[in-house]
């Protein structure tokens, strides 16, 4: 880990490419700011977005200015607590969300304590999938007794969403593919093959329509996720910035996120095991490999970087 004489190293990119331009080098040391604390990192996960922000598909056709950083979530222990921060101290374990996460240390903007059953890899996962998956679950009102479909269940978001709806009560009915069929069983979900009629087949295992879509994947028409529900604003999409035009709702946190809230449950759901995460790791020098099979679009749970 960093010290005086030993600079921080971050993941990092010169250029936009693939994730081949990913190195794993020194940085500069951040601090928290107020309502901040600094952690070092023992676990940070990959999400799409970080492999796109390395593609450059967020720059807006605007070059690089200095190195690229990454990671939205991690988890680590306490090492510095910022102004008006309260109820946490340097040397707890904690997960959460911040900017960027991937390196030894990195500054948390929205956290909770780590359940100490939990592993830290575990932890690190769940940061912006939790907060996802309650935005989403809260939006659509999602209570027990009701019927959820997930459109891609078996990604981190998909398959966060789909425990989090099964320990509020409701029925889950989530999509994948073939390979995924049986982890969406394992977790508590009635599966369906994605593709073409696949709102047939979400009717059929609901028996009628649903209460609520909630659309992590933005593959499947949009008109096909409102056909199965009582009206189009019962469809949450995280992942097709279209949907709004069919009357579909579109998330993308900001106003609608209530961060600290989210992750204080799911610490909750993970320290009494309603909520399991399979997750890979990998060394912070070999993320291209992490950023590859994210790219693939076929994760099952959730890719982890460790120290």
């Amino acid at each position: 880990m960093a010290g005086k004489d030993c600079p921080m190293r971050a993941l990092q990119f010169t250029a936009y490419g693939d994730p081949e331009v990913l190195e794993w080098a020194e940085a500069p040391d951040p601090h928290a700011g107020p309502g901040q604390i600094r952690v070092a990192v023992r676990a940070a996960s990959v999400n799409p977005i970080d492999w796109k922000i390395v593609a450059g598909a967020l720059a807006g056709g605007e070059p690089l200015a200095g190195p690229g950083y990454l990671g939205y979530d991690a988890a680590g222990v306490v090492d510095e607590v910022g102004d008006q921060v309260a109820g946490v101290s340097v040397g707890d374990e904690v997960f959460g969300r911040g900017m960027p996460t991937q390196a030894e240390y990195a500054v948390l903007d929205s956290w909770a304590v780590k359940p100490p059953s939990v592993d830290w890899a575990v932890a690190a996962a769940v940061g912006v999938a939790g907060e996802t998956a309650e935005r989403g679950l809260r939006l659509l009102g999602v209570t027990a007794g009701d019927t959820l479909f997930v459109d891609g269940g078996a990604g981190g978001v998909g398959a966060v969403t789909v425990q989090m709806a099964l320990a509020r009560g409701a029925k889950v009915i989530a999509s994948a593919g073939q390979a995924n069929q049986d982890y969406l069983r394992e977790i508590g979900a009635t599966p369906v093959l994605y593709g073409e009629g696949m709102a047939a087949r979400v009717e059929a295992a609901a028996g009628g329509k649903v209460q609520a879509v909630f659309d992590v994947a933005g593959q499947t028409p949009i008109e096909d996720l409102i056909s199965l529900t009582p009206e189009p604003s019962q469809v949450v999409s995280i992942a097709n910035f279209t949907a709004g035009q069919a009357g579909a709702r579109v998330t993308g946190g900001g106003e609608d996120g209530h961060p600290m809230q989210a992750l204080a449950q799911v610490a909750e759901l993970l320290a009494q095991n309603k909520l399991v995460i399979k997750v890979q790791t990998f060394p912070f020098d070999r993320a291209a490999e992490a950023y590859r099979i994210s790219q693939g679009g076929h994760v099952r749970g959730k890719l982890v970087l460790v120290p």
